[in-house]
Formats: structure tokens, sequence, C-alpha cells
């Protein structure tokens, strides 16, 4: 095997972690906005938490961030809240730095 051969394979080993990690925290970012969103609609304990995994799994529905938007937003209006696009997103950015440096450090 040459050098090149190796490099080549760290580089793929590399990728696949950033890709896994990048997943872990994005599950993670959609859970802690769904616990948040869960807060600002003043559900229960238990209800927060089947509501932040309903946030999760929303965001299989298609790629990007939309479908986790759309679903929160949704649930805002839905709850009569009013919420605006630039607060729910600019908790989506916060939460995923959150979430990206907890995924780092091991958590």
């Amino acid at each position: 095997m040459t050098t090149f051969d190796d490099r080549e394979k760290a580089y793929e080993a590399k990728f696949a972690l950033d890709q896994d990690q990048e997943f872990k925290a994005m599950a993670r970012r959609n859970k802690l906005l769904g616990l948040w969103a869960a807060e600002k609609m003043e559900l229960s304990p238990d209800s927060a938490e089947q509501y932040a995994q309903a946030v999760v799994r929303a965001d299989f529905e298609q790629p990007g961030d939309e479908d986790v938007f759309r679903k929160v937003a949704g649930d805002f209006k839905g709850a009569g809240l009013t919420v605006s696009e630039g607060e729910i997103r600019s908790k989506m950015d916060e939460l995923a730095s959150f979430a990206r440096d907890q995924i780092r450090a091991g958590e």
C-alpha cells in the first residue's frame, strides 16, 4: 500500500466520522428544539418528550431543515402562539451549535 492509499483511507474515515457526528448533532438539535417549543406551548413533561421525538422524526421527511421548521412553526400556529420565523430559525442555529459542541465533547 502506498502513502497515497493510506492518506485516501484516512480522509474517507474522517469524512465518515464527520458525517456521523453531524447526523447525531442534528438529531440532538431537533430534540432540543422540540423541548424548547414544548415549553413555549406549556406541554406537560411527558408530552414534551413525545413532542421532541416527533420533531426529530419530522427531519426525515425531506433533506434539509425546512421540514423541522415547518413542523415547529405549524405547531406554534396551531397552539395559537405567535413566534416569528426569525426566532425559530435563530433558535435552530443556536441549538445546532450547542449540539455540535456536545457531540464533539462526547456527551
